[in-house]
C-alpha cells in the first residue's frame, strides 16, 4: 500500500484485516514489526471506531481514514499493553497501524491519503 502527501510517498507491505475476528485480532502479541510494514484495518461501512492496545507489545501509530482513503485523524505512539480507548473518529472505513513514531518521522499527515486495492481510486492525490 503506498501513502501519498505533500511529504511525498511511502510504500508499506500491510496484512488486510477485514473480517471481525481478524479486526478483532490486529496486532495483539506481535513482539516485533519490519520498519515499512503495517496493518490495513477495512471496514464494510464508514463508522466510528476506537481502538487499544491491550496485549499489543509494540507502540503503533494508527492512521484513520475516510471512505476515500483520506486521513483524518492520526493517533502516534499509543503504548503498549494500555486499555485506554483511542477513538478515531465517527466517520473511519480504513485504518493503518504502523510502527510508532514512523508517521512523524516520514512527515505523513492528515489530509494525505492511502491507496491501495480494496480502497479503489476515490482518494484525490493533490501532492505538490
Amino acid at each position: 500500500m503506498t501513502v501519498k502527501g505533500d511529504f511525498g510517498q511511502a510504500r508499506f507491505q500491510v496484512s488486510v484485516a477485514d473480517t471481525p475476528q481478524e479486526r478483532s485480532q490486529g496486532l495483539m502479541n506481535v513482539a516485533d514489526m519490519p520498519l515499512m510494514q503495517g496493518m490495513l484495518f477495512a471496514y464494510d461501512n464508514e463508522q466510528p471506531v476506537a481502538f487499544w492496545m491491550h496485549n499489543t507489545l509494540i507502540p503503533l501509530d494508527m492512521l484513520f481514514a475516510d471512505e476515500t482513503g483520506t486521513i483524518t485523524h492520526i493517533h502516534d505512539n499509543a503504548i503498549p499493553m494500555d486499555r485506554t480507548p483511542i477513538p478515531g473518529g465517527d466517520e473511519v472505513k480504513f485504518v493503518l497501524e504502523i510502527n510508532g513514531g514512523l508517521a512523524a518521522r516520514l512527515g505523513i499527515a492528515e489530509g494525505d491519503a492511502f491507496q491501495h486495492p480494496i480502497i479503489g481510486n476515490l482518494a484525490v492525490f493533490s501532492c505538490g
